[in-house]
């Protein structure tokens, strides 16, 4: 290619970019005025079930006509459109149908169908709540059966958050329909996956900055999320499953398909949460992303005391935002000392702190050959009593691989400076990193962000494992034991003072010239006041 048009495509592919940011930008504003105009007076941490929910539903429809149409047309029939048949027709594929893509809709369920006579259906609630049951029903014995299961729960057709009768409860939704259909997420077999994951995640980050702290509770900066995920598979271009313990909506797990590609996720990717609403979000949020059925496996329940994927364990690579501080049983469940996943350090973490309870399930379930990624709140790595033997334990047995400082106020929710604890079983040295990245960070709205340039220097230095002043330094053990299992960042690696030096006798000296020079003009001035009375 010659340089002048190597130069043209270069600039073509960059300008394809700004505009593809733009019009990003722009679906942005128009999704958010959508969802404040649309929520009246439902909260907007609530409301947002109720668009994402039918955001989904959206996007099932298309993701299941567009796999019908290319079918049909491959095989010849190019006129072939899924949404104009009638359901009679249709039937005669649902068994197939639900084999390959884990679910059916018959056509006049289809979002672009039910949205098209939405405003002239007097039981438009009715329609809505029987085409979301028919949607669950059509996976009912099949092995996608509980990974649709309860998906539409949350999108309470009949809820008077939405209007105190039906009437108004039906425009709502009416409004609702025709809202995310007008969202220009383009043709689906073109680029509507990215558009339609862009969406929920932009929703999510939006809801969860509004709600504050109930919000923060289940979404993770994108920002963190790609850090972590790529600490875990740093060196790697595959993994056989990724895992975290309380994944939320699921914004971690969803980084490895950036990272690596979904296809490089070879058996998927598995997930807890207590949480029912979340846990609901957390699998929509997987369709959303094009992770199909037989690729994912979220789980609902307490994964600190009944814990799902005890025979998918152990797992290559594990990424956790765990919530802080939370209690658990504890040494009041005596059973949970025998636990195989806590029985080895000896004590269980304290009942009121659950987090590095979470920590040692995580090390329990991570392979031979894997990489694990915690965000961990600032007290767990220095106080004493139950966690500090459990830091001796990590220590000794040379699992901590790297502690990385984060910079302030990051997530939803809290101002407070988390760090991240690597953990490895297989590990080349006894020794410990330590990166101090508080200041690598830039304001953006109200929040603090990692900018690339920034998680760029910090995996720069994970993998390097050099000292560096003021950032990095690699720790022995034995320093580390001396100090009592402290594993804060701080202690071991001192940020730079950029605090300007004063020269105290130079500062002295112009202040007594200041003095000085103010003498001589009092004088002066009184000089110029008595002659001017003297006038």
């Amino acid at each position: 290619m010659s340089e002048p048009t190597h130069r043209f495509c270069f600039i073509y592919i960059e300008l394809g970019e700004r505009m593809a940011n733009q019009d990003r930008a722009e679906l942005h504003k128009t999704i958010w005025r959508m969802a404040n105009d649309l929520r009246g007076s439902v909260d907007g941490w609530d409301f947002k079930t109720y668009v994402l929910g039918m955001l989904f539903y959206r996007f099932i429809s298309e993701n299941l006509t567009s796999y019908l149409n290319q079918h049909q047309h491959k095989a010849g029939e190019t006129d072939f459109d899924y949404s104009k048949l009638s359901d009679e027709q249709a039937e005669y594929g649902r068994k197939e149908t639900v084999v390959e893509k884990g679910f059916f809709i018959l056509p006049s369920e289809l979002f672009v169908n039910v949205r098209k006579t939405a405003k002239n259906d007097a039981n438009l609630n009715e329609t809505l709540a029987r085409v979301f049951r028919n949607i669950e029903g059509s996976a009912v014995g099949s092995p996608s059966e509980y990974d649709l299961k309860g998906l539409f729960d949350d999108l309470d057709v009949n809820s008077n958050k939405l209007g105190g009768s039906v009437i108004r409860r039906n425009e709502a939704l009416a409004k609702l329909l025709e809202a995310i259909g007008d969202l220009a997420l383009g043709e689906f077999a073109d680029n509507s996956i990215d558009a339609f994951g862009d969406a929920y995640e932009y929703l999510m980050t939006m809801y969860a900055s509004s709600a504050g702290k109930s919000g923060g509770e289940f979404f993770t900066p994108q920002e963190v999320s790609e850090l972590l995920a790529r600490i875990t598979v740093s060196g790697k271009t595959q993994v056989n499953k990724v895992y975290d313990p309380a994944c939320g909506s699921g914004a971690l797990l969803l980084q490895f398909a950036k990272v690596l590609g979904k296809e490089n996720v070879l058996q998927g990717f598995y997930g807890q949460e207590i949480n029912i609403t979340t846990y609901n979000l957390c699998r929509i949020n997987m369709f959303l992303h094009d992770i199909n059925y037989e690729k994912f496996d979220i789980a609902h329940g307490d994964t600190l005391t009944d814990p799902v994927h005890w025979d998918d364990q152990p797992f290559e690579a594990i990424v956790s935002n765990p919530p802080y501080s939370i209690k658990w049983d504890g040494d009041e469940n005596p059973l949970l000392i025998n636990d195989q996943r806590f029985a080895a350090a000896g004590v269980l973490a304290p009942k009121s702190k659950a987090d590095l309870a979470f920590t040692l399930h995580i090390l329990n379930w991570l392979a031979v050959n894997g990489t694990a990624a915690i965000v961990e709140f600032p007290g767990v790595m220095y106080r004493g009593g139950a966690e500090q033997k459990i830091r001796k334990y990590l220590v000794d047995n040379n699992y901590v691989d790297t502690v990385i400082q984060l910079p302030p106020d990051l997530f939803f929710g809290t101002s407070i400076q988390t760090c991240i604890l690597v953990l490895k079983k297989s590990k080349s040295d006894n020794k410990v990193l330590f990166i101090n990245a508080e200041r690598e960070f830039a304001r953006k709205n109200t929040k603090n962000q990692l900018r690339e340039e920034d998680r760029t220097k910090i995996l720069d230095h994970y993998n390097s494992r050099e000292d560096v002043e003021y950032f990095s330094r690699l720790v022995d053990h034995e320093e580390i034991a001396n100090n009592d299992y402290t594993l804060s960042v701080t202690s071991y690696v001192k940020a730079e003072d950029t605090r300007e030096v004063i020269d105290i006798t130079k500062l002295n000296a112009e202040i007594k010239e200041i003095v000085s020079r103010q003498q001589e003009l009092r004088v002066q001035i009184d000089a110029i006041v008595a002659d001017l009375e003297g006038n």
